[in-house]
């Protein structure tokens, strides 16, 4: 049923419980539930009160970023019917959301469904929200101990070790886990991953042979070893673990092709990769590789792809945010990890956790609301719509919505790696705190570019834009863009980024 159907059955009956839940799951499903809250409160707060249209009213305002008003529904919604474990869920997660302590909540939920993983995970988080992060690991420990088959308790017990700065043992779980069930796939699976997305290419390479061993040989083992051997620089290594693969339809493959392939200057094999790639619904991840190999070659289709400037906006929207130095107050309260993320660009910093902008202090509220404008403004001025190009392809008459939100905080001799978000369609900086020697004496440190592929690709092409940070300053670009910063001798660089999510068509 479309929208508009669902919308008008909600209308000609606006207390059929059936219909107004078909309206509020069409209306998450299409972005639409402006349009639907009206009848959905209406409806949860008739004549006898309805706990799940409650439900579905907090639902659709929490996909709106409103956790404030979502938190009310939810508790109504528990009120009504405090033994529901999926009302009393939704409450707890989105008080973590929210910014507010969770784990009291979560404890309520478990009551309901002692066993739920979603629930143990949420407790989780919620602890290390609230700076308890060694009570987190060690909760998810217990656990694991009586499961030691739940992958996905092994892989946030191993970010929580990671951000504790645990960057030896952060996969200990998983290796005690497989002492008693060597057989089990998907946990050398997980520790592969993890090594290898952890750069510890020794010990990643170690546990693929101890793989070999307890289960014999997996396609995804000698895909992992051209990987490390590719990313390590032992070419024929690489060229012969790829051999023995073939020629497969696999997107993760083709990726991993690609990067081989364009570190050692083979552009005729990734241009022609491309070609195919570039079709699918997995284009984003190939995007920066195309932009790399065309510039690379001097083909015009890099000045299509990257070369209007309209792509990338530097607005200074200071008048929309509340005091710099009060917002960088906040900010810095947010950052309880001891290190960076497994597989974040950060280096030498510190990254925020969950959805900054899920978050309910006023300054973060008025933070999200003027970067609501800026983003309505830089699109407003891209370039005309272009049904094959990642950018500009989408429509421009929908509020912007996050795919993601976070803070950055970086220290002396602190930067971002050059990477890019394929999950995204407009990603950013938004400058909060810098030191005041950034860019003296003629010098980029600290400054954020673009275009400049990833180090470890070996390839030294320069950015080609340079972009000095200034507090207040606010700088947009294609997600799919090559980005990064250059360290910077002393201070700290305080930053709020985001990811725009493409609009549905």
């Amino acid at each position: 049923m479309s929208f508009e159907a669902a919308l008008r059955a909600a209308r000609a009956a606006p207390h059929d419980e059936a219909a107004l839940v078909g309206l509020a799951e069409s209306a998450l499903a299409n972005q639409r539930e402006e349009e639907a809250l009206p009848l959905l409160s209406a409806g949860a707060r008739g004549t006898n009160e309805n706990a799940r249209l409650w439900q579905w009213t907090a639902l659709l305002h929490r996909a709106l970023d409103d956790r404030q008003d979502a938190l009310t529904a939810f508790e109504r919604a528990a009120a009504l019917l405090p033994t529901d474990a999926g009302i009393a869920h939704g409450l707890a997660r989105t008080a973590t959301e929210a910014g507010l302590p969770a784990v009291a909540l979560f404890d309520a939920a478990l009551k309901l469904a002692p066993m739920d993983g979603s629930i143990l995970l949420g407790r989780s988080a919620a602890l290390f929200a609230q700076g308890q992060g060694d009570r987190a690991a060690s909760a998810l420990q217990d656990v694991l101990a009586a499961n030691p088959l739940w992958i996905d308790g092994h892989k946030d017990l191993a970010q929580i070790r990671w951000l504790m700065g645990d960057r030896q043992g952060f996969l200990a779980s998983v290796d005690q886990a497989l002492e008693g069930n060597a057989g089990a796939a998907p946990l050398w699976v997980l520790l592969i991953q993890k090594y290898v997305e952890a750069k510890h290419y020794d010990r990643a390479l170690d546990a693929v042979s101890r793989a070999r061993k307890a289960i014999g040989e997996q396609p995804f083992f000698v895909l992992n070893e051209a990987i490390i051997h590719s990313e390590t620089g032992a070419v024929e290594q690489a060229d012969a673990a790829f051999a023995r693969i073939g020629e497969q339809p696999d997107v993760s493959l083709a990726f991993r092709r690609v990067r081989h392939d364009l570190r050692n200057n083979r552009l005729d094999l990734v241009l022609a990769r491309l070609e195919t790639w570039l079709e699918t619904p997995d284009a984003n991840l190939f995007w920066p590789y195309a932009a790399t190999a065309w510039r690379m070659a001097a083909d015009p289709r890099f000045d299509w792809l990257e070369g209007d400037d309209r792509l990338v906006s530097v607005m200074d929207i200071s008048a929309d945010l509340p005091p710099l130095d009060r917002l960088a107050e906040v900010l810095r309260g947010l950052h309880t990890a001891r290190d960076q993320h497994i597989d974040q660009s950060v280096r030498g910093g510190t990254q925020t956790d969950g959805a900054l902008f899920a978050r309910i202090e006023p300054e973060i509220r008025q933070v999200r609301a003027g970067i609501v404008n800026a983003v309505k403004r830089h699109i407003a001025q891209m370039p005309p719509r272009d049904p094959s190009h990642p950018s500009n392809a989408h429509r421009r008459d929908r509020t912007p919505r996050f795919a993601g939100s976070w803070s950055v905080r970086l220290p002396s001799q602190g930067f971002h790696a050059n990477h890019v978000h394929p999950e995204g369609w407009i990603s950013s900086a938004l400058y909060v705190a810098l030191p005041e020697s950034l860019g003296q004496g003629g010098r980029h440190d600290g400054w954020f570019n673009t275009g400049s592929p990833q180090e470890e690709l070996g390839l030294n092409l320069p950015p080609t834009r340079v972009i000095q940070p200034k507090p207040g300053t606010l700088v947009m670009f294609p997600s799919t863009m090559w980005h990064g910063t250059v360290p910077f001798a002393d201070g700290e660089r305080l930053t709020i980024a985001f990811d725009v999510a493409a609009p549905l068509a």
